[in-house]
């Protein structure tokens, strides 16, 4: 081979190889994290803000007190004979602060990353904690819990072509729930209920940031349509007002 020609092949091979280092820039190497490439800052301390059913969310409501909620007749029957007493006795004081009410129980909520696939989401009342993990549902369940299993996924608005995303929310679908109630009255939710979250945050007139959460329950068992609910928290600065509360059958 002679020297242009050796010089050649060593030209081709050096952009070959720095076409290769771009390409993985561009999307050759592994994907950024969910923490990464969050849509949204969850993370912080968040104050809940009841601006709708006061009735049923700052005070335990009386017993027939169903307002607003699709119950079935089963369920009918079964908040008939609420007896918080006896919740309270058989260990089952966190049934109103399980995964499907737990956004609607006045208090604080904490929100970090556990690791860069998962986000952990603290309730200083009935000190509860879920997790949401981004990723496949477990193909194995554990035992079902207050909280349930928790996948979630970022979810964008579509943009331009070639241009990175911008805003979005955060999607949270939990199943394998122990059964519990929706209100501290006895309104029941199933252990099949499927619970679908949606979190977006956005700035006040006032200043500040405001969290706001959708929750969708579905629950074929006790509820004849799906029971839709919304949420908001206001960002606050630390967690100086953090207070930690056990479970309790009454508010």
């Amino acid at each position: 081979m002679n020297a242009g020609r050796s010089a050649h092949a060593v030209f081709v091979l050096f952009v070959l190889g720095a076409a290769s280092v771009l390409a993985q820039g561009r999307g050759g190497g592994p994907p950024p994290t969910p923490r990464a490439s969050a849509a949204i800052d969850l993370t912080g301390y968040w104050v809940a803000v009841v601006t709708e059913d006061w009735q049923y969310r700052m005070m335990t409501p009386k017993k027939g007190d169903y307002g607003f909620v699709p119950m079935t007749p089963e369920a009918r029957t079964i908040a008939d004979a609420w007896d918080p007493a006896a919740d309270q006795a058989a260990g089952n004081q966190c049934k109103a602060f399980g995964a499907a009410a737990i956004m609607r129980v006045p208090g604080r909520v904490h929100i970090t990353w556990q690791d860069d696939s998962t986000l952990k989401v603290e309730a200083d009342a009935g000190m509860q904690t879920r997790l949401f993990s981004f990723g496949q549902r477990p193909a194995t369940l554990p035992a079902p819990s207050w909280q349930g299993v928790s996948i979630a996924q970022w979810e964008r608005p579509p943009g331009p072509p070639n241009a990175p995303p911008a805003g979005g929310g955060l999607k949270v679908v939990t199943t394998n729930v122990r059964s519990g109630y929706l209100r501290w009255n006895g309104v029941p939710y199933s252990d099949n209920a499927v619970v679908t979250e949606y979190f977006d945050v956005g700035a006040l007139p006032s200043g500040g940031q405001v969290m706001m959460v959708t929750t969708v329950v579905e629950d074929p068992r006790y509820l004849a349509v799906p029971f839709i609910v919304s949420s908001q928290f206001k960002k606050e600065t630390d967690g100086a007002k953090w207070d930690p509360t056990p479970c309790t059958s009454t508010w």
